[in-house]
């Protein structure tokens, strides 16, 4: 590997160090706490199905 090579692929190291860092950091401001509410009603009618039957078993 001839020096050139070893300095690009540093430098590409680092480059892709600090943007996984600065998506860990986006991440952590601003999605980290972020909750969404799921329920039966709302995924089986996101996906085109019938809710189950709340309740006990027949």
């Amino acid at each position: 590997m001839s020096p050139n090579d070893r300095r690009l692929l540093r430098h590409l190291l680092v480059i892709v160090t600090i943007k996984v860092m600065v998506l860990g950091a986006l991440w952590w401001v601003f999605v980290r706490d972020v909750r969404v509410p799921v329920d039966a009603e709302r995924a089986a009618d996101r996906l085109g199905m019938t809710p189950p039957a709340q309740g006990g078993h027949p």
